[in-house]
């Protein structure tokens, strides 16, 4: 049955207003994932086929769809971005909405976005206190079939060497590919996702076995060196060695 959803998050962040702006109208790929920039106004187009219907830079964005393209248990689908200045414009508050239809599976679909929700406004904090102005290259995939199981995303943080203790903003030393050692802050932790932020990159994990699906990673890498092909090579290597058995 059809039914509308809201999920709103807020935070404020170590960026003026225009920071945060760009980021969420441009910089996308280095919090989220790459995409289409909007057209800079009202009834414009934006990203996935949405129109624009609130576009004032750099204090409010908001783009809708409606029947959207390739997610069936959705058929409405709207972003909503407040921005307000703080400590004189040095620092930024943010309100993010998601909100919409869900027709099929409304619970577990309501929990899944809500809590991705959460993670990836986080992520754009670290974005852009971090990594604002770099150049990006982005990698996205998921693991094997045997993610899905219910103790799927407590393998990958063992996996990683992280004690079940392991808290929110200490440094660690991650094991990745190879059994390389990865000096990182594990800027964000609990039983749904993992967030490392090294010197040059933001590496995400998500528990999407919660929700009936395989285990994701996000590679954000900010290092002039970098290579999406192999960084998708070695973590999506890593992520099936870590369910071969």
């Amino acid at each position: 049955m059809s039914k509308e959803f809201e999920s709103a998050h807020e935070i404020e962040v170590d960026a003026t207003p225009e920071q945060v702006w760009d980021a969420i109208t441009e910089g996308v790929g280095g919090w989220l994932w790459p995409m289409e920039a909007p057209e800079p106004r009202e009834g414009g187009s934006g990203p996935f086929g949405s129109t624009i219907t609130v576009w004032d830079p750099p204090h409010r964005y908001t783009n809708r769809v409606q029947d959207v393209e390739g997610i069936s248990e959705q058929t409405l689908n709207q972003l909503d971005y407040t921005i307000e200045p703080r400590e004189g414009g040095r620092r930024a508050w943010v309100r993010y909405v998601h909100s919409g239809i869900f027709v099929d599976d409304w619970d577990n679909q309501y929990d899944g976005a809500n809590k991705h929700n959460a993670f990836y406004l986080h992520t754009m904090g670290e974005y852009v206190t971090h990594f604002r102005g770099r150049p990006l290259t982005f990698a996205m995939f998921d693991g094997p079939e045997a993610s899905k199981a219910s103790d799927a995303f407590t393998a990958v943080g063992r996996a990683l060497g992280l004690a079940d203790d392991t808290a929110e903003g200490a440094r660690v030393q991650a094991r990745g590919p190879e059994g390389e050692l990865i000096d990182a802050v594990l800027d964000y932790r609990n039983p749904y996702f993992i967030g490392l932020r090294t010197d040059d990159a933001l590496i995400r994990f998500f528990g999407r076995n919660h929700w009936g699906a395989p285990v994701g990673i996000s590679v954000h890498d900010f290092a002039p060196d970098a290579d999406g092909k192999r960084n998708e090579a070695a973590w999506q290597g890593w992520l099936n060695g870590v369910f071969a058995a």
